[in-house]
């Protein structure tokens, strides 16, 4: 072997081994963060727990395009205790009727709502999944002056 090729092969080696030595530094430091500060998971609970409340937890989103009518109606619900957790605009703005969309496969606290809203019973609907952390969905539509919350 020559001299060039030994430096060549020395300098490969050499990269390599500081390449795997910065992995092992980063693998290390993400282990130790993962362990000082572990992923916290939203998960609800089956059972009826003391330490959880009866709270709604409510998304409001405006579905007639009307500026400030989903934080006008937060403030509102949240006045007559529902935890509204999320607040923006429903996907298009043609919405007459305002409905309550279940995101739980029991309908009892997005009827509640309703009801504190003055929605028929037709207008409120089960779309249920395990990717929303609240109960319901309130998408006020055109209809949003007849509404009874205060």
């Amino acid at each position: 072997m020559t001299s060039s090729n030994k430096e060549s092969n020395s300098f490969a080696l050499n990269a390599a081994i500081g390449f795997l030595s910065l992995l092992l530094v980063l693998l290390l430091f993400g282990l130790f963060t993962r362990l000082v500060y572990p992923r916290i998971e939203n998960q609800r609970t089956e059972e009826n727990s003391k330490l959880i409340g009866k709270i709604i937890q409510l998304e409001v989103l405006n579905g007639c395009g009307v500026p400030g009518l989903a934080n006008t109606f937060t403030s509102a619900l949240r006045k007559n205790g529902f935890d509204v957790v999320e607040t923006g605009n429903f996907k298009n703005f043609d919405m007459t009727e305002t409905v309550v969309i279940a995101r739980t496969r029991d309908p009892k606290n997005a009827q509640r709502v309703a009801d504190a809203l003055g929605i028929d019973p037709e207008n409120v609907f089960i779309e249920a999944s395990e990717d929303f952390y609240l109960d319901a969905t309130v998408v006020i539509g055109s209809d949003y002056k007849s509404l009874t919350l205060n």
